[in-house]
């Protein structure tokens, strides 16, 4: 293992860091992110995945040397780390992350469809809620946040390493080739949630947080709607989802 001390930001290795935790593009490019903070590198760890350079400040280092076998490692002081992490109390480690490729199999059981979510703590809500209820196959379609932002990935705790997450699809066109129900969440549906026969698998569909569905994905889906007794207008994106999947599990655990 390699272990470099570096006190400047020209230094090229810290550099590439500061790009992957700000610049979405960079990202995009090398197919890598950030992790931000303990948690997430513990978690990629435990997933098994390989990371690239792991960054530390000096109280941290002798944490970290044992755990990451033969990956290199910079040596920070505190005021440069905090370049990285953008958090009020840095944990004391950041790491690069080579973004994993989905499987190539398509839906074999429930899937999860996002249609232009934009902000990534939504995003990463949405994933740490699709990752607790059991669904494992998640499609974003083209509008959508970054999934392996650092801010996403801070939201998702983690749940990206359990999914299956796909990139960049054209949603449409892949639900007419599915052989299960897909639902969509939309304020106006006839149709209540807790109508549905969620015993199956099934994919559900959640719009932007302002402008909801398309109408080309309500086309092709079956609207529901969750009912809302208290008057409020609507509810979060990530809310509504939790929501959703998780009656799903009431109602397979019931069967």
């Amino acid at each position: 293992m390699s272990i470099k001390w570096i006190s400047s930001r020209d230094n090229p290795d810290f550099r590439h860091l500061a790009a992957l935790a700000n610049d979405g593009r960079t990202r995009r490019i090398m197919a890598e992110t950030l992790l931000d903070g303990a948690h997430l590198v513990e978690e990629a760890l435990a997933a098994g995945l390989s990371l690239g350079i792991v960054a530390v400040t000096e109280a941290s280092l002798p944490h970290w040397s044992g755990r990451v076998g033969g990956v290199p490692m910079l040596v920070l002081p505190e005021a440069l780390l905090r370049h990285l992490s953008p958090v009020a109390t840095p944990s004391g480690v950041v790491a690069s992350l080579r973004v994993p490729l989905p499987a190539d199999s398509r839906a074999a059981g429930d899937v999860l469809l996002l249609e232009d979510i934009q902000d990534p703590g939504n995003m990463g809500a949405l994933l740490r809620t699709a990752a607790a209820a059991g669904v494992r196959q998640v499609w974003l379609s083209r509008g959508c946040a970054e999934a392996w932002s650092p801010k996403a990935l801070r939201g998702g705790q983690g749940a990206q390493f359990r999914l299956q997450i796909r990139e960049g699809e054209d949603l449409v066109t892949e639900i007419t080739q599915l052989a299960i129900p897909v639902y969509a969440a939309a304020l106006d549906a006839p149709r209540s949630l807790y109508d549905l026969n969620l015993g199956q698998p099934a994919a559900f569909a959640f719009g932007n947080e302002g402008a909801g569905l398309s109408a080309h994905l309500r086309a092709v889906t079956t609207g529901f709607k969750i009912p809302m007794p208290g008057g409020t207008e609507s509810l979060n994106v990530a809310a509504a989802c939790a929501i959703t999947l998780f009656e799903r599990v009431r109602q397979r655990q019931a069967m």
